[in-house]
């Protein structure tokens, strides 16, 4: 194998599940995520030799991918999507999450406006840093780190009003 397939295949390895996690903030189901992820990784390929941040990188185009994806899908359904199946939630590092405590994350999550779900979902499952962040979604650092924190706030608020 070439270096850069054993680069592709090491990032898909460590950042596979964070990267479809991330996607299933903007589609359905966990096999249109893989999806999205598939199409995230043929992106990256064709840029890989300007990417600085290839993790952060990443993370930008499974956004752009999935963001792609759901428009299609809206186009061709002309439907408005759901994300009642969402997956369960593993920290990035590695703790168990019960399924009534994966719920309850799930609905304190849906809570949140869209920009403050990815940027918790990026920091928290995807252990991305606010310089990451901001480079994936196009934004000062500043702004993601802000968006983060308020977030946290609202979730700290939404968890002890979600029924366990």
């Amino acid at each position: 194998m070439t270096h850069d397939a054993d680069m592709a295949e090491s990032l898909l390895r460590e950042h596979g599940s964070k990267l479809i996690l991330f996607a299933r903030q903007h589609v359905n189901r966990h096999a249109d995520a893989e999806d999205v992820v598939q199409e995230a990784f043929v992106r990256y390929w064709r840029q890989r030799d300007h990417v600085r941040d290839p993790v952060a990188y990443l993370f930008r185009c499974v956004r752009t991918a999935a963001i792609d994806w759901h428009q299609r899908r809206r186009r061709e359904q002309n439907a408005p999507s759901s994300h009642a199946d969402r997956d369960h939630f593993e920290p990035a590092d590695g703790r168990a999450i019960t399924v009534d405590r994966q719920r309850v994350l799930t609905a304190a999550l849906e809570l949140l406006a869209p920009e403050q779900r990815e940027v918790v979902v990026m920091r928290i499952w995807g252990n991305l840093t606010f310089d990451q962040i901001g480079e994936s979604l196009n934004l000062p650092k500043s702004t993601a780190f802000s968006r983060y924190e308020a977030a946290m706030r609202l979730l700290r608020e939404n968890l002890d009003a979600v029924p366990v």
